[in-house]
């Protein structure tokens, strides 16, 4: 399970943590606009997209050691062509090639893992497990990642030169590409060669196909999803806010999110005991209802009125339930009842639909800070988000009616 933790959060960080923690850094170190970025994330998502149904088949069939070493070594390979700071051109296909290799032959290999070791009784607490451990990962090397950024940084912020900025991003990039590759090494070792549950009931995998996309579970399941990625995205911009709206520099935008982030475990691993005990799709609702909440608070606070200390820890709050919501949606594989034989097929539809947002989210989010530069923006950004935590608590509602009524004799 160790393996697993290490290999689900380092898959992702090239991509996605150099963003999240470190995003005007890169902004700037790229010479990038949030539209531009948005746009290249956009590309991730398409190639993302396309990836997931077919790897969900493929980790039907076939054990995860060997899928998960290949798409470490890729994506790590990208990374050491990123810290070449390639043109915005040049980073949209290398974000295009990391959709394919984090996602092809890792994602559904992972869930599928992770669903076989919690069991029947423990589905809440063994991915919120992954997930909290990917959270603690996460927040460990980005802590590194910000010492290393800090170690290039002059006294006086005021006098950096994009040059010292290229220099100490281009060596957190390369931390990243080594970690993901050793992390290979790491899966290969550890991971069984061979998979204990291989079953080709459904030798067609035209037949899984059609199974799967008949239950209208399975995509009330994805639109959770949905809901809760756009979440989790959301946090992206979160350094940039500090930044722009609480007039943090960029080392400490990075530092909070970064420290935000250990809140992941704690988050995941709670969810995971409450949905064990209670219902995962009504601790998902819940969730759902703090979350809009937080964001609709943080979208008309402001620091001279409300306060810093009142916003910052109402984003941490935000934090939290994003993070739980992350640890217990695939729960619901096993409270929807869906079959073992299925699951890599299941994942892989869930997720062609669930992480949409990877393709719409961050064109969106660009346009809308862009459009009003500075306070403005961002809460237009955080009005965005209410209507979609909103959006997710509808949706977990048909979901557990959905439930009900295939429960009822």
């Amino acid at each position: 399970m160790l393996a697993l933790i290490i290999a689900g959060e380092m898959i992702f960080s090239l991509p996605f943590h150099t963003a999240r923690f470190f995003r005007p850094t890169l902004l700037e170190a790229f010479n990038l606009s949030n539209t531009q970025l948005g746009d290249i994330f956009a590309i991730y998502g398409v190639t993302a997209m396309l990836a997931y149904f077919p790897g969900g088949v493929i980790a039907d069939r076939f054990a995860p050691r060997t899928l998960m070493t290949v798409s470490l070594l890729a994506t790590a390979a990208g990374g050491f062509y990123m810290a070449t700071f390639p043109g915005a051109f040049q980073l949209g296909l290398l974000y295009g090639f990391w959709g394919v290799t984090s996602i092809l032959l890792f994602w559904a290999a992972l869930i599928s893992a992770t669903r076989t070791w919690g069991g029947n009784r423990s589905q809440g607490v063994a991915f919120g497990i992954l997930d909290g451990g990917r959270g603690l990962v996460a927040a460990a090397f980005a802590v590194l990642a910000v010492a290393v950024l800090s170690s290039y940084m002059p006294a006086d912020m005021a006098q950096l030169n994009n040059n010292e900025r290229q220099q100490g991003f281009g060596s957190v990039i390369l931390l990243y590409s080594v970690a993901t590759a050793l992390t290979a090494g790491l899966v290969w070792l550890v991971l069984p060669k061979t998979r204990s549950d291989l079953n080709f009931k459904y030798r067609n995998p035209l037949t899984g196909m059609a199974i799967v996309i008949r239950r209208p579970i399975v995509w009330a399941q994805a639109g959770i999803i949905v809901c809760a990625y756009c979440g989790y995205k959301g946090l992206d911009n979160y350094s940039l806010y500090a930044v722009q709206v609480l007039g943090m520099d960029e080392v400490e935008a990075a530092g909070f999110t970064t420290y935000a982030s250990y809140l992941r475990p704690l988050a995941a691993v709670t969810a995971g005991i409450i949905a064990d005990r209670f219902s995962t799709g009504k601790s998902i609702l819940v969730t759902f209802l703090v979350l809009g909440l937080s964001y609709a608070l943080t979208a008309i606070a402001t620091p001279q009125f409300e306060g810093t200390e009142f916003i910052i820890a109402n984003l941490l709050v935000s934090f939290f339930a994003v993070f739980a919501l992350r640890g217990i949606y695939f729960a619901l594989l096993e409270e929807t009842k869906t079959s073992k034989r299925l699951t890599g097929t299941t994942i892989g539809l869930i997720s062609v639909v669930g992480y949409t947002p990877d393709v719409f989210f961050a064109p969106i989010a660009g346009r809308l800070l862009d459009a009003s530069p500075g306070p403005v923006g961002h809460q237009h950004y955080f009005i965005f988000l209410t209507a979609i935590a909103l959006l997710g608590m509808l949706v977990a509602g048909v979901l557990l009616c959905l439930n009900r009524l295939k429960a009822q004799p």
